[in-house]
C-alpha cells in the first residue's frame, strides 16, 4: 500500500500531460519563461518579483534497500512552504515525517531565508543568492545551515544548483556537513520540461574517515517538471541510482537527509500548489 503513494503524483503527472494544454508562462521583454515555484527535487529556486507565487508542496520518496530515519518502511514525505518576501528574499521551510508500523511518529524541521546578492530582479538570466537558517532533525539534534544557490534562465532553459553547509549541535556529529545539487532542465513541449538532476549528500566523507552520516552519497537521474496553463498545480519528478562513494564507520545519524542509507534506487515526485491564485 505505501508503495502506491509514491505512484499517485506520478499518475497526476501522465494524466495532466496528455491534456495538451500550453504551459503557464510570464513574460520578461520579448522571452517566455514558464513559471514554477520549484522545479527541481533537490535544489532550492529562489524567487523573483515577476515569479513570486507563495506555494505549498508535498514530496513523497520511495527507495529501495532503505532503513529509518529515511522515512518508515522505505517511505520519505515532507510539507514545504515557499513565498517570496520583497527585496529579493525567499523563504523557505518545511517539515519531514514518517510512520513506524502505524504507531510511532517521527519528524524533523527545516527553515531558512536566501537573498539574491546578484541579479534576483527578474527570473530571466543569471542570479546568486546566499541563505542562513536552522534544522531540527529526526532525534530533535539543532543544527545551523548556509545556502548558496546558483540559477540561470531562459525561455528554454532552467540551470539551477545548490550548496549547503550544516553545522549540527550534536556530539556525534561531523563539524561541518557539506550538500550539494545541480539540476539542468529543457522545454520540450508546451508544459513538459525535462532533464538530470544531480545530488551528492555529505561530501566531506572524502576526507573524513569517521564521517557521521556513514560516508558520501551520490545520485544521478532524469529529472521532469510540467506548470499546466490556469491550474495552480505544478508537478516534478526525479529518480535514479543511489552509490555510496565512500564508507565510514561511524553513523548514520538522524540528520534530514533525501538519499536513502544503502545503495540501491529511489526516486522522489513533488505535487506544488501556488497559494497566489485562491
Amino acid at each position: 500500500m505505501q508503495k502506491h503513494l509514491i505512484a499517485i503524483p506520478l499518475l497526476l503527472i501522465w494524466t495532466t500531460s496528455i491534456l495538451g494544454q500550453d504551459p503557464e508562462i510570464m513574460y520578461a521583454g520579448n522571452d517566455k519563461i514558464s513559471k514554477a515555484p520549484q522545479p527541481f527535487l533537490f535544489s532550492v529556486t529562489t524567487l523573483t518579483p515577476d515569479a513570486q507565487p507563495w506555494s505549498i508542496n508535498y514530496a513523497g520518496a520511495y527507495g529501495e534497500r532503505v532503513s529509518d530515519p529515511y522515512g518508515y518502511s522505505g517511505i520519505g514525505q515532507e510539507i514545504a512552504l515557499m513565498g517570496y518576501l520583497g527585496n529579493r528574499f525567499t523563504l523557505y521551510a518545511k517539515a519531514a515525517f514518517g510512520f513506524s508500523d502505524g504507531v510511532r511518529v517521527s519528524s524533523a524541521q527545516q527553515v531558512e531565508v536566501v537573498r539574491d546578492i546578484i541579479g534576483g530582479k527578474s527570473a530571466q538570466g543569471f542570479r546568486l543568492g546566499l541563505g542562513l537558517g536552522g534544522r531540527l532533525d529526526y532525534d530533535n539534534v539543532g543544527a545551523l545551515i548556509s545556502r548558496l544557490t546558483a540559477t540561470y534562465t531562459t525561455s528554454f532553459w532552467r540551470l539551477n544548483g545548490n550548496i549547503l553547509f550544516e553545522k549540527a549541535f550534536g556530539n556525534e556529529r561531523d563539524a561541518i556537513d557539506v550538500i550539494t545539487s545541480i539540476g539542468i532542465q529543457y522545454r520540450l513541449w508546451n508544459n513538459l520540461y525535462a532533464g538530470v538532476e544531480a545530488l551528492g549528500e555529505d561530501l566531506e566523507g572524502f576526507w573524513e574517515e569517521e564521517e557521521a552520516e556513514g560516508g558520501a552519497k551520490l545520485l544521478v537521474g532524469p529529472s521532469f517538471n510540467l506548470s499546466p496553463k490556469n491550474s495552480r498545480f505544478s508537478f516534478s519528478v526525479c529518480g535514479g541510482p543511489v552509490i555510496y562513494a565512500t564508507r565510514s564507520q561511524a553513523g548514520p545519524s538522524d540528520a534530514i537527509r533525501d538519499l536513502p542509507l544503502q545503495n540501491g534506487f529511489m526516486v522522489q515526485a513533488r505535487v506544488v500548489y501556488d497559494l497566489s491564485r485562491i
